[in-house]
């Protein structure tokens, strides 16, 4: 008969042989548990790359090159269909409802863009960037949808609203350089 000693020496060198099988070799540092993956909501991953999307395309503000004479300066970029989507679903989301409780969605999206205003300020003086104009440009974007609402508790039914809609205001504003602008790189930075 094995003594309790005996067993707990056993039961060590079979953990310890488990470990050292090759799906648990890690080369390099070792960290513990946190290399094994970690399950991430699809929620949280989707929040994340919206972010990264919207920052990469919608959050930054670009320089342009001077003015030309001639004609008042006209904004050229109007707002695209999936920035004006993305500005009503953070005014009236549908993201996040419960499958088979309460769902909602749009269909027969319309959307109409008129512009407000466009107009440069005056010259001012940016650290970094140098003497700048800014160009604003702002836009009264209205959606025309379909809206339906699910509700599969207490009593399943579905309501439809077919001339929902939802005006979202959207601004854009740019730089443009001023004065003489010299194509070769003078600075260090």
């Amino acid at each position: 008969m094995l003594s309790a000693r005996s067993l707990a020496s056993f039961a060590l060198l079979l953990a310890v042989l488990c470990s050292a099988t090759g799906c648990h070799v890690v080369q390099g540092l070792n960290i513990g548990l946190l290399m094994y993956p970690v399950p991430v909501s699809p929620f949280y991953q989707k929040r994340l790359e919206d972010k990264a999307w919207e920052k990469e395309r919608y959050d930054r503000v670009p320089v342009l090159g001077p003015i030309t004479s001639g004609g008042p300066p006209v904004a050229l970029d109007p707002p695209s269909p999936d920035e004006v989507m993305r500005a009503l679903e953070r005014a009236r989301s549908v993201q996040g409802g419960i499958p088979m409780f309460h769902e909602i969605r749009r269909d027969n999206i319309r959307i109409v863009m008129e512009p407000i205003a466009d107009y440069v300020d005056d010259v001012r003086f940016l650290p970094l960037v140098g003497p700048v104009q800014q160009h604003h440009a702002h836009y009264k974007c209205t959606i025309y949808f379909t809206e339906t609402q699910t509700m599969g508790w207490p009593i399943p039914h579905t309501v439809v609203d077919e001339d929902a809609a939802e005006v979202v205001y959207i601004d854009h504003n740019h730089l443009h350089m001023v004065g003489a602008v010299d194509d070769t790189e003078t600075s260090p930075y």
